[in-house]
């Protein structure tokens, strides 16, 4: 498969880096505006140019990633090149209605809107997908090249906005614990290195424990937690601090005023 993806940032960035390393043979192009922005992709064998208009022509599906504000001039820009081809959207906050407005007579073969997150580069992404217009197969396109760089879900618009903050920012939110309970290890005397290591692998281990055996967290949370012991009276007091209330807040603060 050609593919061109408009739009270097973190995460075009990190999908060009992701879909070369899990597809080897597919084409990938990746746009900026500065040659320097494209020098590391460059140096991964991954094709690159200046011109948002003359690398979309060429692919068979192209993956818009640029920041919102300037998603109406890319699409009119590339929307004489857009005939027959499936077009992939990571602009966040842009209602499908308006999307298609701007389609309008390109004459795309499909689009959806796309919302991966950052360790799509090392293909562990959750990535939800919201189809836009299209056939059956075009949607299986989609799916099939972010399967290959972690996992995805199909989901309607109202709740892309739920997966974009449960998993999009949600990766933020858990590297947030990650810093919190490292920089607790140190307090208690483990060295800086130590304490983040020690913190990777129990997060690891605990995503492979529910993975593994298909149960809620809470049944694992019981099997740690004994009658009187120090785990009880560590979430004891997480609880009281606010950690599930915040955990949920957080997720929350998408939602319109």
């Amino acid at each position: 498969m050609k593919i061109a993806i408009i739009g270097a940032g973190n995460m075009g960035g990190a999908t060009a880096l992701g879909l070369a390393a899990a597809l080897p043979q597919a084409r990938i192009t990746v746009t900026a505006k500065h040659a320097a922005t494209l020098e590391k992709f460059a140096a991964r064998g991954i094709q690159t140019s200046l011109d948002n208009v003359a690398a979309a022509r060429e692919a068979e599906l192209v993956v818009l990633a640029v920041k919102p504000w300037l998603a109406q001039g890319v699409l009119e820009e590339l929307a004489p090149v857009l005939s027959g081809k499936v077009l992939v959207s990571f602009v966040a906050g842009i209602p499908a209605a308006q999307m298609l407005a701007w389609l309008e007579g390109s004459g795309v073969a499909g689009a959806c809107t796309v919302i991966p997150n950052l360790a799509v580069e090392v293909g562990q992404s959750m990535t939800f997908i919201h189809p836009l217009c299209g056939s059956d197969e075009t949607l299986q396109t989609v799916r099939s090249l972010f399967d290959a760089v972690g996992r995805s879900a199909v989901v309607d618009e109202k709740r892309l906005n739920a997966g974009m903050m449960l998993a999009s920012c949600g990766t933020a939110f858990a590297l947030r614990y990650v810093r919190a309970s490292a920089e607790g290890g140190v307090e208690l005397g483990l060295y800086p290195k130590e304490a983040l290591g020690a913190v990777l692998q129990t997060v690891k281990g605990a995503a492979a424990l529910l993975e593994a055996h298909g149960t809620h967290p809470e049944a694992e949370i019981d099997r740690v937690t004994t009658p009187g012991g120090i785990t009880i009276k560590g979430l004891n007091a997480m609880e009281e601090a606010g950690f599930s209330a915040a955990v949920v807040a957080g997720l929350k603060a998408w939602t319109p005023k």
